[in-house]
């Protein structure tokens, strides 16, 4: 599993425009250089989207748009990542780190800190 994220992670990398991604032949290029609201408003629209289709997988039975739109969803973090720098496997350390917590646990921690 970590091997594709790697894989992608690698190439949404690649599309930067420090490592010469051009905006005119790259989704993700033209993502970075539209800048930070454009990647958070585009998360906002998967997120969405990822909703309703969790909602009409509930009523069809049919989760295949559920998961399309998870990984849009999952795509796009992934290009809000790496424009903070952050990578797919810091993501998946904090999961182990958290694998075993009380979630109600972990949550009231934070609150604290």
């Amino acid at each position: 599993m970590s091997t594709t994220l790697a894989r992608l992670a690698q190439t949404i990398e690649s599309r930067k425009p420090e490592h010469g991604g051009d905006p005119a032949t790259s989704y993700v290029a033209k993502l970075f250089s539209k800048g930070d609201d454009a990647i958070l408003k585009k998360i906002g629209e998967e997120a969405t989207e990822t909703v309703m289709a969790a909602k009409d997988a509930r009523v069809s039975g049919d989760a295949s748009g559920l998961l399309y739109e998870v990984a849009d969803l999952w795509f796009h973090s992934m290009v809000l990542l790496a424009k903070f720098d952050l990578t797919p496997q810091q993501v998946l350390d904090e999961l182990a780190r958290r694998e075993g917590l009380s979630g109600l646990a972990e949550k009231a921690a934070r609150k604290d800190a």
